[in-house]
């Protein structure tokens, strides 16, 4: 018989827990940039309310 060596629970349960953190980030980072950024980011004036424009209107988002 073998012993196989399984991670505890802990373990897994953390690593869930910062995969789903990093995620969260992300996704709210990108929501700002597409949703509500005018340029405060970008420093070059309304490059990335342009770039980001038909996102704005795929999403509903107000930009006009």
């Amino acid at each position: 018989m073998a012993i196989a060596y399984s991670p505890g629970k802990s373990t897994e349960s953390a690593a869930v827990a910062v995969t789903t953190v990093a995620v969260l980030l992300l996704a709210m980072l990108a929501l700002y940039l597409v949703g509500f950024d005018q340029g405060a980011i970008s420093r070059s004036g309304m490059y990335m309310h342009e770039l980001m424009h038909d996102g704005r209107h795929l999403l509903g988002l107000p930009c006009h």
